[in-house]
């Protein structure tokens, strides 16, 4: 088990970021969350199997059909264990 912390840039706001990333994430098998952040970016905390969390960083560099994503700032981390879902986290 790993954990990841993603911070996306560009156009995600309205565009189905987080709902996308929810159903990407769950699919996945994946716990954590996704939120719009007030600067404008999307956060993505995820654990679980490496290869998994690959597959989230994949579709994060392009996002959903209407998102345009300009920076993705990915930070590995050891995985805590906190999470029993992946959901969208309204702060």
């Amino acid at each position: 088990m790993e954990r990841i912390h993603l911070v996306i840039s560009g156009d995600v706001h309205g565009v189905g970021f987080r709902f996308t990333a929810i159903e990407i994430g769950r699919d996945l098998g994946l716990t954590g969350w996704v939120r719009n952040n007030h600067d404008g970016n999307v956060e993505i905390v995820a654990e679980g199997e490496k290869d998994k969390l690959d597959n989230l960083v994949i579709w994060a560099k392009k996002g959903p059909a209407m998102a345009r994503v300009d920076n993705l700032k990915v930070e590995w981390q050891k995985a805590t264990g906190e999470f029993k879902y992946f959901e969208v986290n309204y702060q």
